[in-house]
């Protein structure tokens, strides 16, 4: 049946679970030839897969229903399409299509006064590129790198911090803590599509795609070096081009000197073991307990980005301690949001042999920066609804705080959920006096919190039988991540 003249209300009515599950399928074989190194297989399935309705529909419905990005027009000015466009949408994607340049929009950086580029494709560029980025997931991911975590499915940020919690959980190491300057912008085109070795006709659609340019106003611009920051498919190539790092760093194993407490020189299987280095997107640490051996891995990370056109960047890479003052630095470094830092504990405050401390603790909380960021996102959503009632306030903060605290309630977080709490109520009083300018703070604090199983502090309208409250910080249960 041809799918261009399905009636519009025949969207809904496909079995998406039952079609991504034939997806998934053919992902799975993919995966599986692949980690047993069949590229002839690999390159057989890629283009069944490619070819398909099911994967077609798969990604039409991914950028037009399920992204964020839905309602954001490319250079065309096509956006929100209705089920009629969708199913002619899937008809029309197909490799070696023509591809139209970016939309470039400037996003502010958290943090900083700096803009960072976005490159938004066509609904068509970016349909075709979620069907290519189903084509080549399976393949990269049964040969990616165990502590890469970034972009990657069935990975998360609280993977990564678990990998450096078991790192230095018993051993206080030395700590290169990294980040790839313009990551996005400044990947050579060569090698990457060299490194992806594909077959011709993915090749030059990837290729077309890195040399679109892109649209900043009335103005082209040539793209000769980077992925569009933007594209479906941007994440996987960077993860691609990023490939090889942790690979360079366990071949440098064999050349370290190490010596175990009796003096004798230590096999390679424990050099390896002594050694990790977690990935997230750019941002990577190196963790070893010597000094040097951090200093020669960076020394050899700068070559190998050169090498793909890549560089650190000074002002965000630094050696640190994870128990110690190194220099100037402070113990500790962030990650992620968060902060890992190693306390000393023990009955005399850890006794020391040799200047080594004994007993140590890692603590890992939610660092000083995403503090004060979610604190002034807070304060911002009160200051703008001072002319909202109680109910639109809380439906506007909760998905705030509830988010925030649970991307940190599964480290070291009570206290700072508990002060966070705090700060928010004094704002939410002065939030109640700037509209009530006639009454006290005893008026105010009764009218707008209410008591609750013996917490005096429940902002919460007194309407109803279910009346609407605000999350609290400190009420958010913390659960370890496993």
């Amino acid at each position: 049946m041809n799918t261009a003249e399905k009636p519009m209300y025949e969207w809904n009515d496909i079995n998406w679970r039952k079609l991504e599950r034939n997806v998934f399928k053919l992902q799975k074989r993919i995966y599986q030839a692949s980690n047993r190194g069949d590229v002839k297989l690999v390159r057989r399935l890629q283009k069944l897969l490619i070819s398909s309705w099911a994967a077609k529909a798969a990604s039409v419905r991914r950028v037009t229903q399920d992204n964020r990005g839905k309602k954001t027009a490319g250079v065309d000015g096509v956006k929100s399409l209705t089920p009629k466009q969708r199913f002619a949408l899937i008809n029309k994607i197909s490799l070696g299509s023509k591809v139209k340049p970016t939309r470039r929009v400037w996003i502010p950086k958290p943090g900083t006064d700096e803009e960072r580029p976005l490159g938004i494709p066509t609904m068509e560029d970016r349909a075709l590129q979620a069907l290519v980025k189903l084509v080549l997931e399976p393949e990269w991911e049964a040969r990616f790198e165990p502590n890469s975590y970034g972009f990657r499915p069935g990975r998360s940020c609280h993977d990564a911090i678990g990998a450096i919690f078991c790192a230095v959980n018993k051993k206080s190491k030395y700590v290169l803590d990294a980040d790839i300057s313009k990551c996005f912008d400044r990947i050579n085109h060569d090698v990457l599509l060299k490194k992806l070795n594909t077959y011709p006709t993915l090749r030059r659609q990837i290729r077309a795609w890195l040399k679109a340019g892109v649209m900043d106003g009335n103005e082209l611009f040539p793209t000769d070096e980077g992925t569009p920051q933007g594209g479906v498919i941007s994440p996987l190539l960077a993860n691609v081009a990023l490939h090889g790092i942790e690979e360079l760093i366990m071949g440098l194993a064999p050349k370290f000197e190490m010596k175990d407490y009796r003096g004798y020189n230590l096999g390679l299987r424990d050099k390896l073991k002594s050694i990790s280095l977690i990935r997230y997107a750019d941002d990577f640490v190196v963790l070893h307990e010597d000094l040097e051996v951090v200093k020669l891995c960076q020394v050899e990370i700068e070559k190998w980005l050169s090498g793909i056109g890549l560089e650190l960047k000074p002002s965000k890479t630094r050696l640190a301690h994870t128990l110690n003052k190194l220099d100037d630095e402070q113990p500790g470094f962030n990650f992620l949001g968060f902060n890992v830092r190693q306390f000393p504990v023990g009955k005399h405050n850890s006794g020391k042999v040799k200047g080594k401390i004994l007993g140590f603790k890692t603590i890992i909380t939610p660092s000083k920066e995403s503090q004060k960021k979610h604190y002034r996102k807070v304060a911002e959503v009160i200051n703008k609804s001072r002319g909202s009632n109680q109910a639109t306030l809380i439906k506007n903060l909760t998905p705030i705080i509830r988010g925030w605290c649970n991307y940190f309630s599964t480290v070291v977080s009570q206290k700072i959920f508990s002060k966070l709490w705090h700060l928010v109520v004094w704002k939410l009083l002065k939030w109640g006096r700037h509209r009530h300018r006639n009454k006290g703070k005893g008026w105010i604090r009764r009218k707008y919190f209410k008591t609750v199983e013996g917490n005096n502090w429940v902002f919460a309208t007194g309407e109803g039988n279910n009346p609407l409250r605000l999350i609290q910080h400190s009420s958010t249960e913390i659960k370890r991540y496993v």
